[in-house]
């Protein structure tokens, strides 16, 4: 479960600058480019927007905000979590749902398939972006979501167990483990059905990724992890469990509860545990994971962002708090001040003070967006289980395993 900083007082003075919206009305199919005017248009109605019980504290203060600078209300609506959206998915095409919902990027494909998301531009503002947010809401080449935060894993270091890490390579990082005398060396939690996502930068490091991405950054439904470089994965997978640097015995609680009781120097891990370590007085620093196979190791990034509903009828509106307010800098810094996420504007991300939260921000800064394409959700089973097969010697023969997993994955996207 991520964890999020309670909310902080209420924004005030959030800077906004309003222009035309190039659809030119509430009425058209687009979101439209941003284009300059002599005056900027008035602005009135009501804004209705999905958030779940895990964002919303952190929207309040911005709709009211927003609403002091427009005079527009934003009607914010509490969906649960395991609903919104399903819910936003079924009553969009029936002309109901909210003008836009705030969510995670690997919602994309499900909503462009639906065809209840609108096109966003975002125009000469992307390049103000992290490259990894604006990948994450694009389909097809095309731009669907606003984002506002990201989070990634990343190795996590107790500094007074280890005060410098010189390791270049995660071989070395795990030779730096044992020679500080720990239990663990280092820990990547797995468990009983395996853990693709934590071990995903050792795989990216072999040029395995497990789908390819186009020239735009859209995924494709192409696998990436087959083939030699994907065989000599897993082959490495099988040397650390065969040296007991990996193990499927060791779940999330107890690679985290490892850590805090200074049985290991290392973990790779998310912001959603940091929490607990400096509560507990820990001494930490956040740095990026060791290439394991050549290649920069390269964590899922997840972005956090805001799309808006094809069949929205204040379009207008909806594209003036989207484009034009969610992103500046003063609404993404309260953003993070209040829900603890990393920015995604990098003006806003290059202030942050917290050093932990800026080793995540290194540590990611070039990661892999967590695919949103229809084809992602059967492939975990499969990734997990055999990766925890191959670690734990099950799997007499890695590269044979392996190759039985790509097939199956195979034949899954193939009946997509």
């Amino acid at each position: 479960m991520r964890r999020s900083i309670p909310v902080l007082a209420a924004v005030a003075g959030l800077a906004l600058t309003l222009s035309a919206c190039g659809d030119g009305g509430a009425t058209g199919t687009g979101t439209g480019t941003t284009a300059p005017t002599s005056a900027a248009p008035t602005l009135t109605g009501t804004l209705t927007m999905w958030v779940d019980e895990t964002r919303i504290d952190s929207m309040k203060p911005i709709v009211e905000a927003f609403k002091e600078k427009t005079g527009v209300e934003v009607d914010l609506v509490q969906k649960i979590s395991g609903d919104i959206r399903t819910d936003f998915v079924s009553q969009v095409p029936t002309g109901e749902g909210p003008d836009v919902i705030i969510g995670a990027h690997d919602w994309t494909g499900e909503f462009v398939n639906n065809g209840v998301v609108a096109p966003i531009e975002l125009g000469d503002k992307a390049s103000g972006f992290a490259t990894s947010a604006v990948q994450a809401f694009t389909y097809d080449g095309q731009l669907y979501g606003v984002p506002y935060a990201i989070e990634n894993i990343a190795l996590v270091r107790n500094n007074d167990i280890v005060s410098d890490t010189k390791a270049t390579t995660f071989d070395e990082l795990v030779d730096e483990g044992k020679a500080a005398g720990t239990k663990y060396p280092v820990v990547i939690q797995q468990g009983d059905q395996g853990d693709a996502y934590h071990l995903y930068p050792l795989q990216t490091s072999f040029d395995a990724p497990i789908f390819k991405q186009d020239a735009s950054g859209s995924y494709t439904n192409e696998l990436g992890l087959g083939g030699e470089n994907g065989e000599k994965f897993a082959q490495y997978l099988a040397k650390l469990g065969k040296d007991k640097v990996l193990s499927g015995s060791i779940d999330g609680d107890k690679a985290k509860n490892a850590f805090l009781k200074g049985e290991t120097p290392y973990i790779v891990t998310g912001p959603w545990y940091t929490t607990e370590f400096t509560k507990a007085g820990l001494d930490i620093s956040v740095l990026p994971v060791p290439s394991a196979g050549g290649s920069e190791a390269k964590p899922f990034v997840g972005v956090q962002g805001a799309f808006i509903s094809a069949q929205s009828k204040n379009k207008l509106l909806a594209n003036e708090f989207v484009v034009n307010y969610l992103t500046t800098e003063e609404v993404q810094t309260e953003l993070y001040k209040s829900g603890g996420r990393l920015p995604a504007l990098t003006a806003a991300a290059d202030k942050v003070d917290d050093e932990v939260l800026k080793g995540f921000l290194a540590a990611g800064a070039t990661g892999a967006p967590m695919p949103s394409i229809p084809e992602m959700g059967a492939m975990w089973a499969f990734w997990g289980t055999t990766q925890v097969q191959i670690i734990n010697g099950q799997a007499k023969d890695p590269v044979a395993a392996w190759d039985k997993m790509v097939d199956n994955m195979q034949k899954a996207v193939d009946e997509s």
